[in-house]
């Protein structure tokens, strides 16, 4: 096995069944991810970070796997009496879950960073990868809405991204710095896999980290992304949504565009063989390949593919 690492940016499920492919095929030591956190949030007193518990539970082999995020055979006991106490219907968080919250928010009051609770907890659950958050400064995504302006976690899960989103905004971004050592990680990764996650409220957040963008600009030819967008449609939540809200096209073509300054490698979904061209035009290096990761068999040939390249 040839030593170093790779260097992941990630949100999200999409990003989760990608992480699962590569750790079925490589040691979880070689693989440092640095994920999204723009979706954290406080509900019921608790500090809530949805994207890095996804990926912590699936490389720990906990995540319920139909669901594509929280615990296996969970319970929701705890809930069912949280929601006689708050307004907050809405959010479902199972009895284990809450476990990991409580456990977050309690290093919080101790002192500890986010960087460093995500160590923790990673040791406790037995996650041997190297799980990054993309700051520890607190950044929160919102949505604006013809209905209000809301948290997006409330957007995602209370109104099922049905409304229309009229702008995008992250509050605390203009002081998150990239945890200490990221920018070294990005000039020493063999390679940078870029998730097919959200394009603009996971990696996007990401990107937006002070430094962050700069840094992958200046290894461009060994970044490597994976579309989130199949046939003009997102493979899972709003992509589509947050990208016409920003005048992005609605295609690996234009997610392409939206990466070009750092991108130097794309792989799209073999449906979408007749935009290649039009990428590589952009001067990304464009290869086609089955992405829909609908099985443990699937996500593990992507990511032998990606390794491969």
């Amino acid at each position: 096995m040839s030593s170093g690492f790779y260097l992941i940016l990630a949100g999200g499920v999409g990003a989760a069944k990608l992480i699962e492919g590569l750790a079925s095929i490589i040691p979880q030591e070689q693989l440092k991810i640095i994920i999204n956190t723009g979706d954290d949030i406080e509900l019921f007193g608790l500090k809530i970070c949805p994207d890095l518990d996804i990926i912590t539970y699936t490389l720990a082999n906990l995540v319920d796997k139909k669901k594509g995020w929280g615990f296996n055979s969970e319970t929701f006991n705890c809930l069912s009496i949280l929601k006689k106490f708050y307004d907050i219907g809405w959010f479902n968080a199972g009895d284990k879950d809450l476990a990991t919250h409580i456990y977050r928010t309690d290093l919080f009051k101790s002192g500890y960073t986010k960087a460093e609770i995500t160590k923790k907890i990673c040791v406790k659950l037995g996650v041997l990868a190297d799980l990054i958050p993309m700051c520890n400064e607190s950044v929160e995504t919102y949505i604006d809405t013809p209905l209000k302006k809301m948290h997006f976690e409330e957007y995602f899960i209370k109104e099922k991204c049905k409304p229309e989103i009229l702008a995008v905004e992250f509050k605390g971004i203009n002081k998150a710095k990239p945890v200490k050592g990221v920018l070294n990680d990005i000039h020493k990764a063999k390679k940078i896999f870029i998730c097919p996650s959200n394009p603009i409220v996971s990696i996007g957040t990401i990107l937006q980290v002070n430094g962050i963008r700069d840094a992958l600009k200046k290894v461009r030819e060994k970044v490597y992304g994976v579309s989130p967008i199949i046939e003009g449609a997102a493979v899972k939540g709003p992509a589509a949504q947050l990208m016409q809200c920003l005048e992005i096209e609605v295609s690996c073509l234009g997610v392409a565009r939206y990466y070009k300054d750092f991108l130097g490698h794309f792989v799209i979904d073999n449906k979408d063989n007749h935009l290649k061209s039009k990428i590589e035009n952009l001067g990304i290096k464009t290869y086609c390949f089955d992405t829909m990761m609908t099985n443990i068999e699937k996500k593990a040939k992507l990511a032998q593919f990606l390794i491969s390249l």
